[in-house]
């Protein structure tokens, strides 16, 4: 392993370490594409996430605003979601994310976002949501 890779894992660590579900969909591609894992762990964390500029609360928002706006992403939006979870962001503003890009990416893609939003919370059992918007 090269020092921009270990680097891109470190930052992945801070983030609260890969998740299976991203190794699984690397694993899933690794008899076709052995070096995807490797491009995305030294572009994406090692170069792009790593740097300054956005705490990693305020990144985890605008990568989920992208997926959302993308759509047919349901994989990255799940590990996304629960890196903004571990990260620091309270659920509540998870939702809010996905309510903001409605009139830009429209209701198919926000609903499902959403839905994969609440998975995420369900699997940390952290549903009901309060409805409180002074909890946010």
């Amino acid at each position: 392993m090269n020092e921009r890779y270990e680097r891109g894992l470190a930052r992945q660590q801070e983030l609260g370490g890969a998740t299976a579900l991203r190794h699984r969909v690397y694993d899933a591609l690794s008899d076709i594409a052995p070096d995807l894992h490797r491009y995305a762990v030294e572009f994406a964390y090692a170069d792009i996430h790593a740097r300054p500029g956005l705490d990693s609360g305020s990144r985890e928002l605008v990568i989920l605003g992208v997926l959302i706006g993308l759509g047919s992403v349901d994989p990255q939006l799940e590990a996304h979601i629960t890196t903004a979870l571990n990260v620091g962001l309270a659920p509540a503003s998870v939702v809010e994310a996905v309510i903001q890009a409605l009139p830009y990416a429209g209701f198919p893609r926000v609903l499902n976002a959403m839905t994969i939003a609440r998975n995420v919370f369900a699997e940390r059992n952290l549903l009901p949501l309060s409805t409180n918007k002074d909890s946010q």
